[in-house]
């Protein structure tokens, strides 16, 4: 294991000599993959599902409109647009075009890519809207007129930053922003929240709240629910641990005493707390409901809602206007339950009516101050998408259905356990043929295992039609460091004890070999992110159980990710390379590191983006460099845009797909024979925890964070 580091010059983004190094490694890329003679026409076959008019297009609820962000091949960049319930259940609805990002990237010469909108309420008639340059997670935000749908002129505008901004009302908002020295935290998110009101410049708002500069980021919060207005600021002082605190109308800062590690937030006169540890006699993972007043004045009496056990997870909650939905999950499968709460009496409880039995369902979209209204999305590995929409007591409806998108003839979908090292059962899903009457196969096995992050039944076309169409079989790791089996699964990988998570990967990995489903020759294995960081485990410590490994947007140099964008954040997930006592087991973890000479590794492709501002490219590039300079196979493909995504648009995300599977198709049918054709799916890794429900804590993005979006 070496700690010479020749390639640190890799790590200036826009160095020219490093640009140099990255196109030549893509024109090796792209002679090897991209030439094969199958490479263009499925590459269209998979833009054709990304680009397809018949997509679900999904949408959230704001007053009396459904909005939503549509891609397709005549609108790269996208357009945010809206529409009304009655449009919205035709197959095709009439839509109000509200900005089109392509007309305004034309326009201004800028490759932006549309971040997301928060509208006022109740009126619904302003929004602040979030654009960024090419994908990274800096974005400048500017405020947009929806009546006259032009941007306001002299409205509120903030430059490029990894801002937090919040309505309070028409004329202010919470801010926290990019304003000079000291207003950011080590890991670059903002540090002070300040109350900015209209016409007045942003560097003298005041300043309502200051976290601390080592800390992760600072928030700001206006809960509007009618009768129950409140501010709220806070801390994260990492990415798992964060203070919560009432603004009270002289500013002064209150504290929700629940512990640093707990989730919490008010809905109307309730507070709802996640405990990641014991606390009140409640398991970690539980579900709990105080009354918020009461709790402020130190009352502890509270509802149980949900308690987990050994099987059993919170997968999240959602609030409509009387009721709570809570989803479930027992072995990785969903379940759905509407609570009541009652008068002085415990909370009632009954299934949601209308949800088939053994599908992952999804929910999209509630209206908590309004009705009891919601949106489901149902869908399962070889089931697309339908999206339902009811009222909690009420009748349901089907809105949409997507079509069938790839031959799932003879494929079916099985969940096995293997067993880890320490004798952990680790559940995986696989999606494939009967290998009993076809033997071994190819078989891509995909993981993740960090930030609580759960991997969940879910359809997807463009793996259908690269890999299950072709014979292939997909296999889903729910390894620990995920949230599968909720807080205890994630905490038994971290820090020092994230091996454990590697030698659950492993476990499947020897598993899948044992039941005849693959060989080690067949056998690919792919992550992203922090994914990615198990994939660079896998190549340097299991080297014999895989064919073939693809590492995208990855992190793997353990002994200097908190100085690169954002990785401080992740400093509670991994450990402190500046603190002796952990960095010892971060050089063991480091891939970056573990690469030796002597070694055989199976073929890897390394991808990144040189947009990516929250995993450094120099991750991927250095690994690269260091495995060509040893005579390694490596191949190293990065996207100058698309951000953490990798990706900006479809027919970016098509090429890096063809990319992914075509490499892995290559290596691990060789014994095969020659195929004609090569495959592609999107592999973008799974979304970072996010809140549940109401929760309004906002904070940073883990490695992985992305995952699946509804609505605009």
């Amino acid at each position: 294991m070496s700690d010479d580091d020749p390639y640190l010059w890799l790590e200036e983004v826009s160095g020219d000599a490093a640009l140099a190094w990255v196109a030549d490694r893509n024109a090796e890329t792209a002679e090897a993959l991209a030439a094969d003679p199958g490479f263009t026409p499925l590459k269209e076959r998979l833009r054709e599902v990304l680009d397809a008019s018949d997509r679900i297009p999904y949408a959230v609820r704001r007053g009396a409109h459904l909005y939503n962000f549509w891609q397709d091949a005549e609108h790269v960049r996208g357009v945010w647009r809206r529409t009304t319930l009655e449009q919205y259940r035709k197959d095709e609805p009439e839509w109000e075009v509200l900005l089109d990002v392509d007309a305004l990237a034309a326009e201004e010469d800028e490759k932006w890519v549309w971040g997301g909108a928060s509208v006022l309420r109740p009126d619904h008639d302003r929004a602040l809207v979030e654009l960024s340059r090419d994908g990274a997670d800096a974005a400048v935000v500017r405020e947009f007129d929806l009546r006259t749908r032009e941007f306001v002129e002299d409205g509120f505008r903030v430059p490029e930053a990894k801002t937090q901004i919040d309505w309070i009302d028409a004329d202010t908002v919470f801010v926290g922003t990019d304003t000079g020295p000291g207003s950011l935290t080590h890991s670059g998110y903002p540090r002070t929240v300040r109350r900015w009101r209209r016409g007045t410049p942003l560097e003298e708002a005041a300043t309502v709240f200051e976290a601390e500069a080592g800390d992760v980021s600072a928030w700001g919060y206006h809960d509007d629910t009618p009768g129950f207005e409140r501010d709220f600021v806070g801390r994260s002082l990492d990415f798992f641990r964060g203070e919560t605190y009432l603004l009270e109308p002289d500013g002064t800062p209150v504290r929700i005493d629940v512990p640093d590690d707990a989730s919490a937030y008010a809905h109307r006169r309730h507070l709802i707390v996640t405990p990641r540890s014991a606390w009140l006699g409640q398991p970690s993972g539980s579900l709990l409901a105080f009354d918020f007043d009461a709790f402020l004045a130190g009352d502890r009496s509270f509802e149980t809602l949900f308690v987990p056990d050994e099987r059993t997870a919170l997968a999240g909650h959602s609030w409509t206007r009387h009721h709570l939905i809570l989803e479930t999950m027992r072995d990785v499968g969903t379940r759905i339950e509407v609570l009541t709460p009652t008068d002085g009496g415990p909370w009632r409880r009954e299934p949601l009516v209308g949800v088939p039995p053994l599908s992952a369902v999804d929910v999209v979209d509630t209206d908590p101050d309004v009705s009891d209204e919601y949106f489901l999305d149902v869908s399962g590995f070889l089931q697309p998408s339908t999206l339902h929409r009811g009222s909690v007591g009420g009748d349901a409806e089907v809105l949409k259905r997507a079509p069938d998108r790839f031959d799932t003839t003879g494929l079916s979908v099985a969940q096995h356990f293997a067993t880890s090292r320490d004798g952990t059962r680790v559940p995986y899903f696989v999606i494939g043929p009967d290998h009993s009457a076809t033997g071994p196969g190819p078989t891509l096995l995909y993981g993740y295992g960090g930030f609580e992050v759960s991997l969940t039944p879910s359809y997807d076309a463009v793996r259908g039609r690269a890999w299950l169409e072709r014979g292939g079989t997909h296999v889903i790791a729910n390894i620990r460091g995920g949230g599968e089996y909720g807080p205890a699964w994630h905490q038994a990988a971290l820090r020092a004890e994230r091996p454990r998570a590697f030698e659950d990967f492993a476990a499947v990995a020897e598993d899948l070999v044992a039941r005849g489903i693959t060989t080690p020759d067949r056998l690919g294995a792919v992550g992203g992110s922090n994914g990615g960081l198990l994939m660079g485990a896998m190549l340097t410590r299991y080297p014999e159980l895989f064919g073939a490994i693809v590492a995208q947007v990855p992190l793997l140099d353990m002994t200097r990710f908190h100085k690169l964008l954002a990785g401080a954040s992740w400093i509670a997930e991994y450990g402190d390379p500046d603190d002796e006592a952990d960095l010892p087991h971060l050089r063991d973890l480091s891939p970056y590191h573990r690469i030796e000479a002597d070694r055989a590794y199976p073929p890897v492709l390394l991808t990144t983006s040189t947009r990516d501002d929250r995993v450094h490219p120099g991750h991927a590039r250095k690994t690269a460099a260091r495995l060509r300079e040893l005579g390694h196979p490596v191949l190293f493909h990065e996207n100058t845009g698309g951000g953490h995504a990798g990706a900006g648009d479809n027919e970016q995300a098509a090429h890096n797909s063809a990319l992914l599977h075509a490499f892995l198709w290559k290596n691990l049918t060789k014994a095969d024979g020659p195929e004609s054709g090569v495959t592609a799916s999107p592999s973008a890794a799974p979304g970072a925890p996010s809140g549940t429900g109401s929760q309004h804590r906002a904070g940073p993005s883990g490695p992985g964070s992305g995952g699946r979006a509804y609505g605009g």
